[in-house]
């Protein structure tokens, strides 16, 4: 596992620190042709070769260096093709770090995926599912005859609202699982702090009303999944 870590660390560094705006920037627009690129995949290089301290390795770091530039490519090539320009980000760094864990546990492989796998803690796992896209949309439906009498002069960020929701669960469920529930009361206070000045403004009871069973209930999904998690482990 050393070795992964490692190697991940090589790549965090490589990806996230020592890679300017200016690289990306330059590299988006000039592509294969960009001396930011190949500089970039020699960082990489030299980095893993630093962590490792092992001149041996010099074989598997070349492997991962190779495949980064491919991905790197296959990105810089692939982007407009997609809208959402998180989806393939999320690839990249994906087949990134699948390429680290296979030369970290070559000799073992299916070993290790095994192990890794048996170790899952898969109530956790269901209660992190719910407590995100399942629990926001069971909200919407539990909302949706309220949501249309709510009148709104503000514009606010495309589904803001559901991501605030789902992080909030999220927070709630990881202090629910440690016992910390007066951070429970801390969250729920700053959310309130932050709503003051839109109900203040609004001076709408209806919206006041809507905003405060959205958040009970928001919160009252999370507490009973972490509840039933804690209870069932």
């Amino acid at each position: 596992m050393i070795i992964f870590t490692k190697l991940l660390l090589a790549h965090l560094i490589g990806d996230f620190v020592f890679q300017p705006t200016r690289w990306l920037i330059h590299k988006e627009a000039n592509k294969i042709r960009s001396g930011f690129l190949y500089a970039h995949i020699a960082i990489h290089f030299v980095l893993m070769m630093l962590l490792m301290w092992d001149l041996s390795f010099w074989k598997f770091a070349l492997i991962i260096s190779v495949s980064h530039y491919i991905i790197d490519l296959a990105k810089l090539y692939g982007n407009q093709l997609f809208q959402n320009k998180l989806v393939p980000f999320l690839i990249d760094q994906m087949l990134h770090i699948a390429v680290l864990f296979i030369c970290a546990f070559y000799g073992n492989l299916w070993e290790t995926i095994t192990a890794l796998w048996g170790q899952i803690d898969w109530p956790l796992v269901t209660a992190i599912v719910f407590v995100t896209y399942p629990s926001a949309i069971i909200m919407s439906k539990l909302l949706e005859n309220m949501s249309d009498q709510i009148e709104l002069d503000h514009k606010s960020l495309p589904n803001a609202g559901k991501y605030i929701g789902i992080i909030e669960r999220l927070f709630v469920l990881i202090f629910i699982i440690l016992g910390r529930w007066e951070a429970i009361g801390l969250l729920i206070t700053a959310k309130s702090v932050f709503r003051f000045n839109d109900l203040k403004e609004s001076n709408s009871r209806k919206l006041t009303e809507y905003i405060l069973i959205g958040t009970l209930l928001s919160f009252g999904l999370a507490v009973l999944a972490g509840l039933l998690y804690v209870r069932t482990c």
